[in-house]
């Protein structure tokens, strides 16, 4: 086991504004919510990739519907130390505006995440590079708590990297849930526009040749 990861930074408040929680969650409606939590849906489930997971395959189990935010049955825990290291393809284009990670409350959820863009197949020897936002987090049970993203930086995303480096303490991380909040559009539309405008080409071409000729008359 690594011993790093003891440094309790960001336990307190959040830093830099985060953790919109604030107590507004009673205001929206639960289907509302919901839907804007809905991008689990729009992961390529069979790509995505947790490196460090105890047991294979449980990084895809936390990724699930808005009611089962609390559901304690799937989670996934990290192996040698306290890291995790998701790699999220999407099935198409990605508008992200917000995350929420929820573990349990105590030493072994996670305190920081640092978030990349568009790096697939991510492994750890590429974490040392500048993240395109990164976290200090507060214990969050109950999946209320939103770190909203900066939009512009994550306007195209195909695939999202999270990095979680460090918990509050314990050896391993557990994590029950990770919301993704935004907007998708199909990846495929520009490709069927490009077919078009070159089927459309072929015949435009044709009259081109046909009246070159008339002209060369005229003069």
């Amino acid at each position: 086991m690594s011993g790093h990861g003891h440094g309790h930074g960001g336990g307190g408040g959040g830093h830099g504004g985060h953790g919109h929680g604030c107590g507004c969650e009673g205001e929206h409606e639960p289907a509302e919510r919901g839907l804007e939590y809905g991008l689990y849906l729009k992961i390529d489930t069979e790509r995505l990739q947790c490196l460090n997971e105890s047991r294979d395959g449980d990084g895809r189990l936390v990724f699930k519907p808005w009611d089962q935010r609390t559901d304690r049955e799937k989670f996934v825990e990290s192996d040698a130390d306290e890291e995790l290291l998701f790699n999220i393809p999407f099935t198409g284009c990605v508008k992200l505006k917000g995350i929420i990670i929820s573990g349990e409350d105590d030493e072994s959820h996670p305190a920081e995440i640092r978030l990349f863009k568009n790096i697939p197949q991510m492994s750890f020897d590429d974490t040392g590079r500048e993240p395109d936002q990164a976290f200090r987090l507060n214990r969050d049970p109950l999946a209320e708590l939103e770190y909203p993203t900066k939009i512009a930086r994550f306007s195209n995303v195909q695939s999202l990297s999270i990095h979680v480096s460090k918990n509050f303490g314990a050896e391993s991380t557990r994590i029950f849930y990770i919301g993704l909040r935004g907007e998708y559009s199909e990846a495929h539309r520009h490709e069927v526009t490009i077919c078009n405008y070159e089927a459309a080409a072929n015949p435009a071409d044709h009259k081109v040749e046909s009246i070159i000729p008339q002209t060369n008359f005229i003069s």
